[in-house]
């Protein structure tokens, strides 16, 4: 996807064992939606600080979704019931999503595990990439891409970076 493209319409099935899909998240002035997996180091690194960010924007009107969409053939880490594992044991407040076909992820154009894609209220892409600029230590990070892409969409306003690129481990692709 690139900047300004619209979210298509999808449905994938969650970790809590309901399926949910983007009309589930229609009052929502602003949706994130994080393409992560259980095994990727940058993915275990990220998920505290995203647990963080959508609990500080919990009030803010913004819609958070993760979907992993990785090869569990390849990848038994990344399987559902393990996914329903760390959706548990992190408290995860959002949906775990699984992508088994790889259809929305391919819409997307995710490449990487975590990357994100933030779409405004018009469901219009906004920001894609990364998530911050220092993944092995969230106490050095400088520029907070994701963080401030939120705050400018949710105030209505241009976001100055709008495609950072995402640090991480390769979709794992069948």
């Amino acid at each position: 996807m690139n900047i300004g493209d619209f979210l298509e319409h999808f449905e994938l099935p969650a970790t809590n064992g309901s399926k949910v899909n983007t009309y589930d998240f229609a009052d929502k002035y602003a949706l994130l939606v994080i393409v992560s997996c259980n095994h990727c180091p940058y993915a275990q690194a990220y998920w505290p600080r995203l647990i963080d960010l959508a609990n500080r924007f919990e009030e803010d009107n913004l819609g958070i979704l993760a979907i992993s969409a990785n090869n569990a053939e390849t990848h038994p880490q990344d399987g559902f019931a393990e996914m329903r594992n760390l959706h548990d044991q992190l408290g995860m407040p959002f949906p775990y999503l699984y992508d088994e076909n790889q259809k929305v992820v391919k819409q997307l154009g995710a490449q990487r595990t975590p990357e994100v894609f933030l779409f405004n209220n018009k469901r219009e892409l906004v920001y894609k990439g990364a998530i911050d600029d220092n993944w092995e230590n969230s106490a050095a990070v400088m520029q907070v891409y994701l963080e401030d892409a939120i705050e400018y969409t949710l105030d209505g306003l241009e976001i100055d970076y709008p495609e950072v690129e995402a640090v991480g481990c390769a979709i794992k692709w069948k």
